[in-house]
């Protein structure tokens, strides 16, 4: 791995193996089956695209307005990991479930239940970064986790995979199929959070108070003004709420985007696969990187590199191309996302990192609310798919400009 990695970050990294599986399918499986479901019903290629974007887009909404709440309510002392747990068990049990919908509206409320759960674990998971490493560590231990997720990941995705494609030959139905796929990853995910829940302490804590939730509703509101006083801290929110949207929304519907555009679903998924792959090696880059040249300069790059990727998805036409959209993605994917993560720990108070992670997410996963509500709205108004993408490369401009302010501050 580079450089060797204690027990308790490596335990840390695991959950980034097993929750990356959901991840994936998420991004890749899981549209075209729900397009499967849609067609059925008789839904048209831009509703499908529009209700799949709606969908995340009321997920990331209900986690963001939660995010800071249970958030601040996690950094009392002994609270970080029970909460941490719920929102598993939660995650899980929700993406169990998809295997059993059968209609495409049961199916987008079980997705935004599994997807709540998720992208709460994330807040808690990410939180966890100060008390499993040092500040000198952060950079590199981070992009360790987004590289082995990347790369881990993909072994649950491809017998999901085999699964899917091989249903005819195999003698069973699409349903039977992803009943099976969500069974396995769902299985992969809670196996590889084991470790860490029996070994995570919380070191940095805010004590008990008498009321827990009305405090928590408190300390949040004191955040949110302290926050306004602390320049290099709110720009950069500002900033991450709107680059690492467009991330996000590339994430979210680089396949429902594909679909719709009518390419080959075999490879869209083996080409999202290929992101994943390539995402590794460049995730460890990145965390190596980051020990000869300042994390804001590197950010700086990835952002960039994103606003040309968003720039040359308005033109996409054939597969050739989403091809080389997949492997521009996995190049920067990894180095974006751990570098803002261990970015953000070092700027913050680490016995508040529940909290003020709390406010990141409203910036970061909440934010793509406002992506994939921009691109499937513009998409349905005008009818065209590709000026609906053209709108993510704003997102990044404005990313940019407000970044090297906040890095400046």
């Amino acid at each position: 791995m580079g450089f060797k990695l204690t027990k308790e970050e490596k335990n840390w990294i695991l959950y980034d193996v097993g929750n990356s599986a959901f991840t994936l399918l998420v991004t890749t499986i899981m549209p075209i089956y729900f397009n499967y479901l849609a067609g059925h019903a008789g839904l048209s290629d831009v509703d499908y695209l529009a209700y799949w974007g709606y969908a995340a887009s009321a997920a990331t909404l209900l986690v963001a307005l939660l995010g800071p709440v249970c958030g601040a309510l996690a950094d009392t002392r002994g609270f970080k990991k029970p909460i941490f747990f719920i929102s598993l068990i939660i995650g899980a049990a929700g993406c169990i479930s998809l295997g059993l919908a059968k209609n495409w509206l049961v199916f987008l409320l079980l997705f935004i239940l599994a997807r709540i759960g998720y992208s709460g674990s994330l807040i808690f998971y990410d939180s966890m970064l100060s008390d499993v490493t040092t500040t000198e560590r952060m950079d590199q231990v981070s992009s360790q986790g987004y590289a082995w997720g990347y790369i881990g990941s993909c072994i649950p995705f491809i017998l999901s995979l085999l699964l899917v494609l091989g249903a005819d030959p195999i003698g069973i139905s699409m349903e039977t199929a992803m009943t099976a796929a969500f069974g396995i990853t769902a299985l992969w995910w809670v196996l590889f959070t084991i470790p860490l829940l029996r070994t995570y302490r919380q070191k940095h804590f805010i004590e008990k108070q008498s009321h827990k939730i009305r405090e928590s509703f408190a300390r949040l509101g004191r955040t949110f003004r302290n926050v306004k006083k602390e320049k290099k801290v709110f720009l950069f929110l500002l900033a991450f709420f709107f680059y690492i949207d467009g991330v996000y929304t590339i994430i979210d519907m680089a396949t429902a985007y594909g679909s719709a555009l009518g390419l080959d679903s075999t490879g869209l998924l083996l080409a999202l696969l290929t992101t994943q792959i390539v995402a590794f090696p460049f995730a460890v880059l990145f965390g190596r990187l980051a020990r000869q040249y300042r994390t804001d300069k590197l950010i700086t790059l990835c952002i960039g590199a994103y606003l040309g990727i968003a720039l040359f998805a308005m033109f996409l036409t054939s597969q050739i191309q989403f091809w080389i959209l997949a492997v521009l993605v996995g190049m920067f994917q990894g180095g974006i996302q751990a570098l803002s993560r261990s970015y953000f720990a070092r700027i913050i108070p680490a016995c508040q990192s529940g909290e003020y992670f709390g406010l990141l997410d409203i910036c970061g996963k909440g934010a793509s609310f406002m992506g994939t509500t921009i691109v499937s709205a513009v998409s349905q108004l005008t009818g065209n798919m590709n000026i609906g993408v053209a709108m993510i490369a704003f997102l990044f401009l404005a990313g940019i400009l407000l970044f090297r302010k906040a890095a400046k501050a």
